[in-house]
């Protein structure tokens, strides 16, 4: 797959290949290899996990890693995003609702809590849950019991709850924006996931990953692999978007490559190389050969998106204020992009 001599695919001795029930995790970093040995060593009792890091660095798969080797795997894993659903909804969406219990409620739905009993609930984006839903999630912690909207009847529960987040909740508590009682009581064990600028010996194994796959998808059989200059812009890279962004690079590139190698012009501006001061993915002058229009529109709103969340630590209302867009737009938009 490399041309160049540079070796793509270490032995596999030297790898960690967990595969989960949302993805696999690859890598050979140490620091890789001390996130797993903790999921191994915590996965078998019931605390809650706290899992912090980057967007994009690859939570989600780590939840099931956890679920995976946990006395709960025969149950359901529940995913709720608390950042992806209007404030109205929640409650609804988390304990469930009576038949009547508001506009709409024609009939009498299940939460996510219920569908996740005797299994996890993996929560999302926990800082951004309002401030009301926290009260109710700390009773469901510590008691094990909820009510759903609309109804009288109080249910008791089995599940072990995993919260992430990318933000840092010890300051939002500072802040008032989340509640130190829910902190303590989400933060039992915290596991911190690495950027992948903090393991950067696993790009490479990463790379190698992602192209199988987006092969195998694409139905391409042109494509023999990237050459060196091409993974030399990706190790240079400092990857802000993490796993998710140099999976996209990689899906991106063996789709619209014109092969049969992958090249630097390939993979998109901003990983071809350092810009002069003041540029942008927007060229200033039409070149000669022309460009393609649509594409540099596409890069120049994705590089402003991805610029106002990371500068807002990825809240999503304050960014929407900066980019002058409703937020709903925004999350729309992140979405179809893939950003994150």
């Amino acid at each position: 797959m490399m041309h160049d001599d540079i070796e793509l695919a270490p032995r596999q001795e030297q790898l960690t290949m967990r595969p989960t029930s949302r993805g696999k995790i690859v890598g050979k970093s140490l620091k890789l290899r001390a996130v797993m040995d903790t999921v191994d060593r915590i996965a078998k009792s019931n605390c809650n996990v706290l899992i912090t890091g980057e967007s994009g660095t690859g939570k989600e798969s780590t939840v099931a890693a956890i679920h995976d080797a946990s006395k709960r795997s025969d149950k359901t894993l529940v995913t709720v995003n608390c950042g992806a659903l209007p404030e109205a909804l929640m409650e609804s969406e988390l304990f469930g609702h009576a038949r009547g219990a508001f506009t709409g409620a024609h009939v009498t739905r299940q939460g996510r809590v219920a569908q996740a009993e005797g299994g996890t609930l993996f929560l999302d984006e926990i800082g951004e849950l309002p401030m009301a839903l926290q009260a109710k999630l700390l009773r469901l912690i510590q008691q094990r019991e909820y009510t759903p909207v609309g109804d009288n009847r109080t249910i008791k529960c089995d599940i072990r709850i995993i919260a992430a987040t990318n933000r840092k909740l010890a300051d939002e508590v500072a802040r008032g924006t989340f509640r130190e009682d829910l902190y303590y009581r989400l933060n039992v064990i915290e596991l911190g996931l690495p950027a992948l600028r903090e393991r950067p010996e696993d790009i490479v194994v990463l790379v190698e990953h992602f192209y199988r796959e987006s092969l195998a998808m694409s139905g391409r059989n042109d494509i023999e692999g990237f050459d060196t200059d091409a993974i030399e812009a990706m190790l240079e890279h400092d990857w802000p978007g993490n796993i998710r962004e140099l999976e996209n690079v990689i899906q991106r590139a063996v789709l619209l490559a014109p092969g049969p190698v992958i090249r630097r012009q390939d993979i998109p501006a901003n990983l071809q190389g350092p810009r002069s001061a003041g540029s942008s993915t927007m060229p200033a002058q039409l070149p000669d050969e022309g460009i393609n229009l649509r594409e540099v529109i596409e890069e120049f709103e994705s590089s402003l998106v991805r610029q106002a969340l990371e500068r807002t630590k990825w809240n999503k209302n304050q960014a929407a204020k900066l980019l002058g867009m409703n937020r709903t737009t925004l999350v729309e938009m992140v979405k179809r992009k893939r950003i994150g």
